[in-house]
C-alpha cells in the first residue's frame, strides 16, 4: 500500500461514536483521546446534576418548586409578587434584596404568595432570591434590577422649607424617631386582595423625582400625589391598624396604616383626622380629609407606602396586588 492510500484511509477512519476522526497521522491515539475528553465532560455534567436542587428535592421525595415573579421588567421602586407552587403542604420562606419575606397561601390556586419592595435607590444589577422550604434551601431565582431614570426639579422656595429654624429641628428629630418606631413594628399580615386607590383623582407621575430647592438637594420624593379637591375623603386602602395619626413637620396631619408583614402607608397633608391610633380599619374607611397641612405650596394627598423598610411606587403595589 502505498502513501496516498495508507492517507486517505486515516482520513476515513471512523471512531466508535459514529464521527470522522480529525484527519492527522495516529487516528487510533486521537480517537481514544476524544473519549476521554467525552468521558470527562459526562463526568462533570452528572456531578453538576447530583448537586442540584432539583435533583436533591426528588431524591427526598419531594416536589420541584415553580417560581413565578412579576413584573417582568422589574425597576427602582417596584413592587414585586412572588409565587411559588409545589409545596402546598410545607412552610415556605424566601430571602432577597436583604429582606426576610414571609409567604400567605392562596388555596384556590394552590400557591404561596409574598411581596418583596425594591427601594427608589436600589442599584440595577442581579439579585438572588433563596427560597426555602421547612427551612432547607430548595432553589434560587435571578431577578434583574433594571436602570430607571427619574424626574429632576429645581423650585425656588421659601428659605424656612431649606432652613428650619432650631424648634422646627426639634420637631423633626421627634417625628424622626416616631417615624422608626412605626416601621420597626412585625405584625401578623391582615392586607387581602387588591389595594384600592384611596382618593378620587389622577395621581401624578412624580415617584422618585429629585428635587432641588434653591440649589439644594433634597431627598427623592417617595410617595404619589394626588391633586385632589380640599376635603376630599382618603380610604385605608386596605385592610390594617392606624399606626399613626399625628402631625408632623414635614408632612402635617399624617396617617399610617399598618397592614401587617412590614408594609405600611402614609396619607400626608390632612386637613382632618377621622380615625385615631390603634384603630382597626377596612380598605373603604375614612382615614382623613385632602388638606394643604405641613410643608406643601397646595391641597393634595401625599400617598407613600413601605414595604420591609423599601420605599416603593404606591402603584406598583395596587398592580401587584390585582393579579
Amino acid at each position: 500500500m502505498g502513501p496516498a492510500q495508507c492517507n486517505q484511509r486515516t482520513r476515513l477512519r471512523v471512531s466508535r461514536f459514529g464521527a470522522a476522526s480529525p484527519p492527522v497521522t495516529g487516528g487510533i491515539v486521537n480517537v481514544m483521546m476524544f473519549s476521554d475528553r467525552l468521558q470527562l465532560a459526562m463526568f462533570v455534567l452528572i456531578a453538576a446534576l447530583l448537586r442540584s436542587d432539583a435533583l436533591v428535592a426528588l431524591q427526598q421525595g419531594q416536589r420541584r418548586l415553580t417560581i413565578a415573579v412579576s413584573p417582568e421588567a422589574i425597576s427602582p421602586g417596584d413592587v414585586v409578587r412572588i409565587d411559588v407552587s409545589g409545596a402546598p403542604d410545607e412552610r415556605i420562606t424566601a430571602t432577597v434584596f436583604d429582606q426576610n419575606l414571609t409567604f400567605s397561601f392562596d388555596a384556590p390556586h394552590g400557591t404561596w404568595t409574598t411581596l418583596a419592595g425594591v427601594d427608589l435607590e436600589t442599584k440595577p444589577g442581579a439579585y438572588r432570591l433563596r427560597v426555602e422550604r421547612d427551612g432547607t434551601q430548595v432553589t434560587t431565582h435571578t431577578i434583574r434590577v433594571l436602570a430607571k431614570q427619574f424626574r429632576i426639579r429645581r423650585l425656588r422656595v421659601p428659605d424656612t422649607f431649606v432652613n428650619p429654624t432650631a424648634d422646627a429641628l426639634d420637631q423633626i428629630a421627634r417625628d424622626t424617631q416616631a417615624l422608626r418606631d412605626v416601621y420597626a413594628r412585625a405584625t401578623p399580615q391582615r392586607w387581602a386582595g387588591a389595594f384600592l386607590v384611596p382618593v378620587s383623582g389622577a395621581p401624578t407621575s412624580n415617584f422618585g423625582t429629585r428635587s432641588y430647592y434653591n440649589g439644594r438637594q433634597r431627598s427623592p420624593h417617595a410617595g404619589v400625589d394626588f391633586m385632589s379637591e380640599p376635603g376630599t375623603p382618603i380610604h385605608a386602602s386596605n385592610h390594617g391598624t392606624v399606626a399613626l395619626a399625628a402631625p408632623l413637620y414635614f408632612t402635617g396631619n399624617t396617617v399610617i396604616i399598618d397592614y401587617g408583614a412590614r408594609l405600611f402607608s402614609v396619607f400626608a397633608h390632612l386637613s382632618e383626622f377621622r380615625v385615631q391610633a390603634g384603630e382597626i380599619v377596612t380598605p373603604e374607611a375614612i382615614v382623613g380629609l385632602v388638606g394643604a397641612t405641613g410643608r406643601v405650596t397646595g391641597p393634595h394627598l401625599h400617598w407613600s407606602v413601605r414595604l420591609n423598610g423599601a420605599r416603593v411606587d404606591p402603584l406598583s403595589l395596587i398592580t401587584a396586588t390585582r393579579q
